[in-house]
């Protein structure tokens, strides 16, 4: 029993160990690859901070139901961390779309036409966002309550994943367009403010 014990300590302590070198890892590729997609170091970071607001959620759940760090937990917020920097890149490219399509048919816009825009951009991704949210959880939260094999590992990779959803989908509604909004008002306001080269989604 000790020499299981012991096996398992080992596994897991190596497990960490290439987890703390690969997660700073992949937080610069990602980083990388959405100033890439931008061109803007800003909306990067406009897009990483929704991976903020769902890691928040993650841990508030993880603190309420007890569950202490482990490897499962830690891929549990590796899912969690692409599933937020997924919608929050789709929530920028739909406030583009409606960017770019309103500049194209009239380039002087005011802040009361940038409002409008950003709202109805915003507006079309709410349906996209909450199925994803919906489809996620009906697919998560059943393993909360599942007592079969492998159950003692899918709960705690189930946990931050279904509190960062709730917390991932106040920031990307809400937030989101709201930065959006005002870095497009300060570029409009110093004359900067141009059309995109986003594809649509």
């Amino acid at each position: 029993m000790g020499a299981v014990q012991s096996l398992f300590t080992s596994q897991f302590l190596r497990a960490r160990e290439r987890l703390q070198i690969l997660i700073p890892i992949v937080l610069v590729l990602i980083l990388t690859l959405l100033y890439l997609t931008f061109n803007s170091v800003s909306e990067a970071f406009v897009v990483m901070l929704s991976v903020i607001y769902a890691m928040t959620g993650g841990v508030i759940f993880q603190w309420w139901l007890g569950y202490n760090f482990s490897v499962a937990v830690w891929v549990g917020y590796i899912a969690l961390y692409g599933i937020a920097v997924q919608t929050g890149v789709v929530m920028v490219v739909y406030l583009h779309e409606a960017l770019d399509h309103r500049l194209s048919e009239d380039e002087s816009l005011s802040e009361a036409d940038l409002l409008q825009v950003t709202m109805d951009g915003s507006v079309l991704r709410l349906r996209p966002k909450l199925m994803t949210v919906g489809v996620t959880l009906a697919a998560l939260v059943p393993i909360m309550w599942s007592t079969g094999i492998g159950s003692d590992v899918m709960k705690p990779m189930a946990v931050p994943i279904i509190g960062g959803m709730v917390t991932s989908t106040v920031h990307v509604l809400i937030i989101t367009p709201v930065i959006f909004f005002l870095m497009k008002r300060r570029a409009m306001r110093r004359g900067t403010l141009r059309r995109s080269a986003q594809p649509a989604p």
